[in-house]
């Protein structure tokens, strides 16, 4: 009997041995010779937006002479994202970054139907032993473009064009507010919900509905510039989101905005796969790692706005300005983070509720 235990003991040993070498192994024989990376797209590369700054990831690669391909406007479907997943691997992608939300289900579904393909999703909540998460720390840019535009409106009135009414967005509403409020107390924000993140016609009546309510500056949480071209047209003055055009859409109206760059961990990503140490993960980091920033300000902004971003963003970078930080109060005048107390990660990552100085003209519920 001690015998015969000692025997499956062994085999037990051997088989947990060779299942967790496997994908190791896999990921030593992604090389700079056969690596070839795929990238799913839920909009399109020159939409001025969230593709666009993802696509920057992608030609970051080829310029270190990695292959890429890519398929736009892949909508949020679970069947027809996991076929799209399944040809760019029949082409070779053997490491693919999926940056909707939406394709959770089916990059899942793809990571265990694939163990040796290396998955990374952005804002997904999954991880797997190939399937990582990653985002950014965008609170921390959204906080700095609220000192902007709290120092730019004169009615004291600042417009938020957002998505859907979840986490993400709530929280980068109350990092905004919050940066507006520290140069201006006595403004709100005032936020229309289009449930949507890439429709241009409910994009642009948010804008307009908050312009007509006496919003003079307008920030976005949408994919598209749809928004800022209502404020130019309006006289309104706009921030844009996820990418820094050369030339702004509505170049009269342009203050700045709130930008990721994706590339800072993509290369890192793809770099850790090279070298044989690639380890799923969730990575969330902030303006200290270069992963989110704020661009550099229009000519339409003053030097003293500059120079209270600056001195806030570093501030937040050494760590002394901790941007959710008590007192915080709701909506309906609840202490939410009391005095001397700081949220966690996890609160942040969680937040569902808005500080006492949001106004929600339309709801996204």
């Amino acid at each position: 009997m001690s015998k015969a235990l000692s025997i499956l003991v062994s085999v037990l040993v051997m088989f947990f041995h060779s299942g967790c070498s496997r994908l190791s192994k896999n990921n030593r024989e992604i090389t700079k010779e056969n690596i070839k990376v795929g990238f799913v797209y839920n909009g399109f590369i020159n939409d001025e937006g969230y593709t666009q700054a993802h696509d920057e990831g992608r030609k970051a690669l080829n310029k270190m002479g990695i292959p890429t391909m890519y398929i736009e406007n892949v909508k949020d479907d679970d069947m027809y994202c996991h076929e799209i997943i399944d040809d760019m691997i029949e082409e070779g992608c053997n490491v693919i970054y999926a940056i909707s939300y939406g394709f959770m289900n089916a990059v899942v579904k793809a990571a265990e139907d694939h163990p040796n393909v290396i998955f990374g999703h952005c804002s997904g909540t999954v991880n797997l032993p190939n399937l990582s998460t990653y985002f950014g720390k965008m609170y921390q840019a959204r906080y700095l473009a609220g000192i902007v535009a709290g120092m730019k409106t004169k009615s004291s009135k600042v417009g938020y064009v957002a998505a859907y009414e979840i986490p993400e967005c709530i929280r980068g509403v109350n990092a905004f507010a919050l940066g507006v409020l520290s140069v201006n107390p006595d403004a709100k924000v005032y936020v229309y919900w289009t449930s949507t993140w890439n429709d241009p016609l409910k994009e642009k009546k948010g804008a307009q509905t908050l312009i007509e309510k006496g919003c003079d500056v307008i920030e976005q949480h949408q994919d598209t510039p749809a928004a800022q071209l209502v404020a130019q047209d309006s006289g309104a003055f706009c921030l844009g989101y996820n990418f820094a055009p050369e030339k702004p859409v509505a170049p009269n109206a342009y203050l700045c905005a709130p930008i990721f760059h994706w590339e800072k961990f993509i290369i890192e990503d793809v770099n850790a796969i090279l070298d044989g140490v690639w380890e799923n993960r969730s990575y969330w980091e902030g303006l200290d790692k270069g992963i989110v920033d704020l661009s550099p300000l229009s000519d339409l902004c003053t030097e003293e706005m500059e120079k209270k971003v600056s001195r806030a963003k570093n501030r937040i970078i050494n760590g002394n300005l901790k941007i959710f930080s008590g007192k915080l109060y709701d909506t309906d005048g609840n202490l939410r983070v009391p005095e001397n107390t700081v949220m966690s990660d996890d609160e942040i990552m969680n937040m569902d509720w808005f500080i006492k100085d949001v106004i929600i003209i339309k709801s996204g519920k």
